[in-house]
């Protein structure tokens, strides 16, 4: 259905955009970001077109997929439009359904997602992951609506307005501060040979924007380099290094915000949904990132010291959901998120995963000691052992131990039958689900994402560097 298009806003009367593209229909709007599906005049191309009304995500988009530009499992950027006085505006690919309206379609028919479909969705994910993990871009907003599907089901990875490209674990080489480039710049076409580098951080230039990558890796190459990075981020958990904190703060639950902004986690792939609220800028990382359900355990803990390997989380969340048709921790608030993840994986200690009690919030917030954990077993009922074991592959407490988007890439699963579907075999929904309608069922059964104050009976103790709460 078609949305009037509100006139008053800029990309209506910019002559440079409106030269060059009729403005169709309005198809997603945000916080953050209105999309408009579009026609490209000298081709008729249909592309959307997302005004960004923030500029730390439009930088982190735009240099992202610059960088991303030839990978054939990232949503392609064509061009975009900036000026000093003006909202960025991206012309990029348009792909009009994702995921989640994917596994919403398989709800209501008998069967769900045949597991040849599975493995091809999840073949295609993870190619896209490995592309961002290969250029060190963490995109820490990976989620069902946030991987968009063509009408002849290829799937890409989108929404990179939270990316940030890293150099070293846990610390960003761009700084957040950098200007970009006012004229207008074309990126690649799709379907070109993808990128198969990683970046080196001595050889990158100064400006976050149009990095060329410099060196050249093999499969191989990249597997010691992810080993060592494991390794690093491990030697860094050993030591007492103090961790990055932003404006004094230590994580969304120290300061209160809950980070609700993107409760609704089926709003429009296109739009920008983030949760960050511009608080990590001077190259700082903070742990506000991601949507709820599908965010890491450091994160909830407050983390800014975090690498690639929060997508890897997500990853395994996804892949779950793909399974059983249901988010796996639905949570309503971050206390909530933490305990659903916490009665099925068990408490986090320093036996599962080691200095595990220097995450910021590890001693301010702990939950009584669960005897019998669920297990993931419990969650993935009626599944084989090798689906299984992929969840509990990504969806562990330690991070150096989640398997990499490569690994599991080259795992017998996709291998054994029944094989990967064929993409033009899969089943792609016929529209795109308006998610505030149709049945109550699913996803908008979370809609009401109360305060944290929501969950269970907590006992609040104050402390000497502040208070402690304790959950039953």
């Amino acid at each position: 259905m078609e949305h009037p298009l509100p006139k008053s806003w800029s990309i209506h009367t910019r002559p440079e955009i409106i030269a060059k593209y009729e403005i169709l229909e309005r198809v997603g709007s945000g916080a953050y970001s209105d999309v408009y599906r579009a026609r490209r005049l000298s081709d008729n191309l249909i592309v959307a077109l997302k005004e960004v009304h923030d500029y730390q995500s439009a930088f982190r988009e735009i240099d992202a997929l610059q960088l991303l530009q030839n990978c054939p499992s990232i949503v392609v950027l064509h061009e975009y439009f900036w000026r000093e006085d003006e909202d960025a505006v991206l012309v990029l690919e348009f792909l009009r359904t994702d995921l989640a309206a994917v596994i919403s379609d398989a709800k209501k028919k008998e069967g769900g997602v045949r597991v040849g479909e599975v493995k091809r969705w999840m073949l295609q994910i993870l190619s896209g992951v490995d592309a961002c993990h290969r250029n060190m871009i963490v995109h820490r907003d990976l989620k069902p609506g946030n991987l968009l599907v063509s009408d002849d089901g290829v799937l890409k990875l989108a929404d990179f307005g939270q990316a940030r490209i890293l150099m070293e674990p846990g610390f960003d080489g761009v700084n957040d501060e950098q200007q970009l480039p006012v004229e207008q710049n074309t990126g690649s076409q799709a379907n070109e040979t993808p990128l198969d580098f990683v970046p080196d951080a001595h050889s990158l230039p100064d400006q976050g924007f149009n990095k060329q990558v410099v060196e050249d890796t093999n499969r191989e190459e990249y597997l010691r380099q992810l080993v060592e990075l494991k390794a690093k981020r491990h030697a860094m958990d050993e030591t007492d290094k103090e961790m990055n904190t932003i404006d004094g703060y230590s994580s969304c639950l120290a300061t209160g915000t809950i980070s609700d902004i993107d409760d609704d986690t089926h709003k429009s792939s296109y739009s920008y949904n983030a949760e960050e609220g511009g608080h990590d800028t001077n190259g700082a990382l903070t742990s506000c990132v991601g949507t709820r359900w599908f965010r890491a355990p450091e994160l909830l803990y407050g983390s800014t010291d975090y690498g690639l390997e929060i997508d890897l989380w997500s990853l395994g969340c996804i892949f779950s959901e793909l399974l059983t048709l249901d988010p796996l921790f639905p949570g309503v608030s971050d206390i909530d998120q933490l305990g659903r993840i916490i009665s099925v994986l068990g408490n986090l200690t320093e036996e599962v995963w080691p200095s595990c009690s220097k995450l910021p919030d590890y001693k301010t917030i702990s939950f009584a000691k669960i005897e019998n954990p669920t297990g993931l077993e419990a969650c993935l009922p009626n599944r084989s052992a090798d689906e299984i074991s992929i969840v509990k592959r990504l969806v562990c407490y330690n991070p150096a131990n989640r398997a990499t988007a490569m690994e599991l890439l080259n795992d017998k699963y996709f291998n054994e039958e029944p094989l990967p579907l064929p993409i033009s075999e899969l089943h792609v929904p016929l529209t795109k689900n308006d998610h505030d309608e149709d049945s109550p069922c699913g996803w908008n059964d979370y809609d009401d994402m109360g305060s944290d104050s929501d969950f269970g009976h907590f006992k609040v103790e104050t402390t000497g560097s502040g208070f402690s709460m304790q959950f039953s």
